[in-house]
């Protein structure tokens, strides 16, 4: 059996089961890519809830896991090497994962690069621009009598989508075959629509293949289940 007393995240979250890879995350855009990669690729894997409403990812346990403090994070306790191993940030884990399993990931490496550019898109714009729209929209922004910072994001927001739009014309996934790159997009366009009701501000409608292919996201059993992985508490 895995020794994991090393961590301390394992004392604040103790792992009932520590021989399957441990997910620190909550069901926000950013936590369920993990979720909806560990379903689809079928590794075993304990899931514990941080509530990132009550400052759970800045306790010194998390820190000590993730010191950026922000979910998700991963423990996998059958590393690289044999011994149990971090990993934070969810491009790094996505790509960790892909790796670990030979899944969800072209091998071909000029397929391997485009995938890998279509994570890093989503890491370094389509997460920070559609997450400060929801501020701005739904969230704490949302009373802010100046509406520049709203009409900002939503300016940029449309621009991410409609690169994503044209990117799908002809295809049923971002590069080729469902991939990361898919699994990473996913749960922010999900996030329009679910948590933020941003559908008619952005004119989501009139995007036929982000549509299409958000749909087709959503019929995978896999997708289903990982949008709502870690339950959050009653």
């Amino acid at each position: 059996m895995p020794d994991l007393s090393s961590f301390s995240v394992t004392q604040r979250w103790p792992a009932a089961h520590p021989d399957r890879l441990q997910l620190y995350a909550a069901p926000t855009p950013n936590g369920v890519k993990i979720s909806v990669m560990l379903e689809e690729t079928g590794l075993a894997y304990e899931s514990h809830f941080i509530d990132i409403a009550n400052n759970e990812s800045r306790d010194p346990a998390f820190l000590s896991l993730n010191p950026n403090g922000r979910i998700p994070a991963i423990l996998d306790p059958s590393g690289p090497d044999g011994r149990p191993v971090a990993v934070w940030e969810s491009g790094a884990i996505l790509v960790y994962l892909a790796e670990k399993t030979g899944r969800l990931m072209p091998s071909a490496p000029a397929l391997r690069y485009e995938t890998l550019a279509w994570v890093f898109f989503q890491v370094s714009a389509i997460g920070p621009m559609f997450g400060q729209l929801g501020v701005y929209l739904r969230g704490p922004g949302k009373d802010f009598e100046d509406k520049r910072p709203l009409q900002r994001f939503v300016d940029e927001s449309k621009r991410l989508l409609g690169i994503l739009d044209r990117r799908l014309e002809g295809r049923d996934w971002i590069v080729d075959d469902y991939s990361i790159a898919d699994i990473a997009t996913l749960g922010w366009v999900n996030a329009l629509v679910e948590r933020y009701d941003a559908g008619d501000i952005l004119d989501l409608g009139a995007l036929a293949n982000v549509q299409a292919w958000l749909d087709r996201g959503h019929a995978r059993p896999a997708v289903q289940r990982g949008l709502r992985i870690p339950e959050r508490p009653a």
